[in-house]
């Protein structure tokens, strides 16, 4: 395939589920014709507004607002003033449009894509979305309706689109995350201070933490760490969580809980080099985000997914679900993480055959070619318009 210079729009956000694939995206195009020039569209406030630019890349924010889910007096003032917000943002998308004059709008999820995304239909520009979850969202099933090319990461999505525009993409992710060698995993144990004698899980709480995965974690603790004599842990408490953590590791300590495993628990609020934390990590205990999953599959790593009830459409379960239902990976319900998920674990970690039958069957669901199947799909339908 041919890549000439293209003008590109791409719009969505509101959380780094879909930044931060909308930045791989954007990369590989970049990368395919560094003559291209790439606009992104996004949320007044939110996040995309600072990681966007941080990325090297403009943005324009529209006024648009989501419903929220909660029922009280200020959601209630809020949705009022959705249908306003929402006609002044497709008024601005459609003046951005017209004076950037984009050959392809690509919208990747969230209400930030929905006024730029509709706008870009009406005005007859070709469009392409890409659904990151195993449960479409609200404005990806109404943008697919009248979108040229929708890309997924998976099966069974024609329940939600029009299953003669359906790519199997898969998601974009970092490219540092691939099948972990021999020499990474003694590069991560040097690097995060481990032992190469024992077993290694990895907590991934995301960047602001997760409330279960930490509870679980302390009730563990409190309890005397069963079954952690050979095991060494890395905790990605969070950023909103790590003072008190913090302070609970500290009373812990002093008060002797936790035996020898307490000084072989790692906690911190972020992980630098997910590449290397993966490498070492014999079972991962995660969250079942889009992004998450995906780069898990690539890894290669025998994992127990607690979804997120917290979610629109509760897309983490079908995310999670997706692998379960292939062996693929573990599953435990948010509501019983505190009982049940580090036994699960440890359990997990005494079993070898299992994680490797886990760690084979979750490789055959890797696409790790995500953005440049996307990047194929932008230039194939703004060939097609031309014809």
């Amino acid at each position: 395939m041919e890549y000439g210079k293209l003008r590109i729009i791409i719009s969505g956000g509101g959380t780094g589920g879909h930044i931060f694939p909308a930045i791989s995206i954007a990369n590989k195009l970049a990368a395919l014709n560094p003559e291209s020039e790439i606009l992104f569209v996004g949320a007044e406030g939110k996040m995309e507004m600072e990681k966007v630019p941080a990325a090297g890349y403009k943005i324009i924010g529209l006024p648009i607002v989501g419903l929220q889910r909660q029922l009280n007096l200020r959601n209630m003032i809020n949705a009022a003033t959705v249908p306003f917000k929402v006609n002044a943002s497709i008024a601005k998308a459609k003046k951005i449009i017209k004076e950037f004059k984009p050959d392809v709008a690509i919208g990747v999820g969230g209400y930030a894509s929905a006024p730029l995304l509709m706008a870009a239909q009406r005005l007859g520009i070709p469009c392409l979305i890409q659904e990151q979850n195993g449960f479409a969202g609200l404005t990806n099933k109404l943008l697919g309706k009248r979108a040229d090319s929708i890309c997924v990461a998976y099966e069974g999505m024609e329940k939600f689109f029009p299953a003669d525009r359906i790519v199997m993409s898969g998601n974009p992710i970092r490219s540092d995350i691939v099948p972990p060698t021999e020499e990474m995993k003694e590069e991560g144990l040097k690097y995060y201070n481990l032992s190469p004698d024992k077993q290694h899980i990895l907590i991934v709480g995301g960047s602001l933490g997760s409330g279960t995965l930490n509870k679980s974690m302390k009730k563990w603790i409190t309890e005397g760490c069963p079954g952690g004599d050979n095991v060494e842990i890395i905790w990605q408490c969070g950023k909103y969580y790590k003072k008190g953590i913090d302070e609970f590791m500290k009373d812990a300590k002093e008060k002797g809980l936790g035996g020898e495993t307490l000084s072989r628990i790692h906690h911190t609020d972020f992980i630098g080099r997910m590449d290397l934390a993966y490498a070492i990590a014999d079972v991962v205990i995660s969250r079942s985000g889009a992004s998450t999953v995906s780069e898990l599959c690539a890894a290669r790593r025998a994992v127990i997914f607690v979804p997120s009830p917290n979610v629109a459409e509760d897309h983490q379960t079908h995310n999670a679900m997706a692998l379960v239902k292939k062996k693929a990976a573990m599953i435990v319900k948010d509501a019983e993480a505190e009982e049940k998920l580090l036994g699960t674990a440890i359990y997990l970690l005494k079993d070898p055959k299992k994680i490797e039958s886990l760690q084979e069957n979750i490789a055959h669901l890797a696409l790790p070619d995500a953005a440049q199947t996307i990047a194929d799909e932008a230039y194939r339908i703004v060939g097609a318009k031309k014809k």
